[in-house]
This record gives structure tokens, sequence and C-alpha cells, in this order.
């Protein structure tokens, strides 16, 4: 690979259709039950995403992720896959960020997808998805993760052979 050689990966929003192949997108604008609790004064948006890590004797746990910013330098050279779980990313800093995917299977550079998730939305990737790890854009960012721990390999890593730039929309 030549040292300059590079593709450009444009971002495009993030909307539960597009991004139905790869998973789920947790936010309060996604078609799900409603209904009000707590006397009223909590709204709930029922069952947004589906937490899957039991296979082979794994359960969910709760982790907090802080991000750094990748800046207009930064290029992606690797994706991961967790084969046995799904993996959550609950944003709570209100954060925009990029969302690097491809189905699951082997990893074909060319089915790479990108997305820019908006404040307040958030994402759970099913099993065996491709993934880029937090490109938080604009500051430091908190994520609570939801996750598998347990027994077995459960992180695939594979590099790219050509480095993707991130492109905004504009």
């Amino acid at each position: 690979m030549a040292g300059d050689e590079e593709r450009r990966l444009v971002l495009a929003p993030l909307t539960r259709e597009a991004f139905a192949p790869f998973g789920e997108v947790v936010d309060a604008a996604s078609a799900c039950e409603r209904y009000p609790i707590n006397d009223g004064l909590t709204q709930r948006h029922h069952d947004l995403g589906r937490v899957d890590c039991d296979a082979g004797g794994g359960v969910a746990a709760l982790s907090l992720f802080r991000a750094q910013p990748v800046d207009d330098s930064f290029r992606l050279r690797s994706m991961e896959r967790h084969p046995l779980a799904s993996q959550a990313f609950i944003n709570i800093a209100a954060a925009r960020y990029a969302v690097v995917v491809a189905p699951p299977g082997e990893l074909h550079e060319d089915a790479i997808k990108g997305f820019l998730a908006a404040p307040g939305q958030s994402v759970n990737y099913l099993r065996g998805t491709w993934h880029h790890f937090l490109l938080v854009l604009d500051a430091p960012a908190d994520f609570v993760v939801v996750d598998r721990v347990g027994p077995g390999r459960n992180c695939d890593e594979q590099a790219l052979r050509t480095p993707l730039r991130l492109v905004l929309p504009s």
C-alpha cells in the first residue's frame, strides 16, 4: 500500500432504518411502545434494544467509556467485532460521534458504512457486527457501555488494507 493511499467514508445521518442491518438505534425518537410511569412524571420508551450477552456463559455488564475526540488527521485503520454478544453504547454526554460498521461475517472493506450520530442517539451493535471503536467528534464524551463479560474470546480485530478518512456531511 502506498503511504498516502486512503479512502473517504462520507457519514450519513444515523437512522433506525439505515442502521437496522447492524443493530439498533436507541433514542427517544425511535418508534416504540411509550407509556407514563412513576405517577406520570416519567415517560418510558420501552424495549428499544436487546442485550444479547449469554452465549458461552457470559453475562451483561455496565461500563463507562470516556472517549477523546478525533480530528481531521485521524484515519481508521482497523475494525472489531464481538462474536459472542451485542454491544451497546449509550451516549450520556449528548455528543456527536461517528458510527462505522460492516455486516457480520468476513470483513469486506467495500461494505463499510459510516453514520453521524446526533446528540441523544445511542447504538446497540448486533452480535458479530464489525465496528470501529468510539469516534467522538467535538469534545471528550462519556458513554455507558453494555456488553458481555465472561469466558471465551469475544473480540476479533482486523486491520484495514486501506485507511479510511471520515467525511462529515455538508
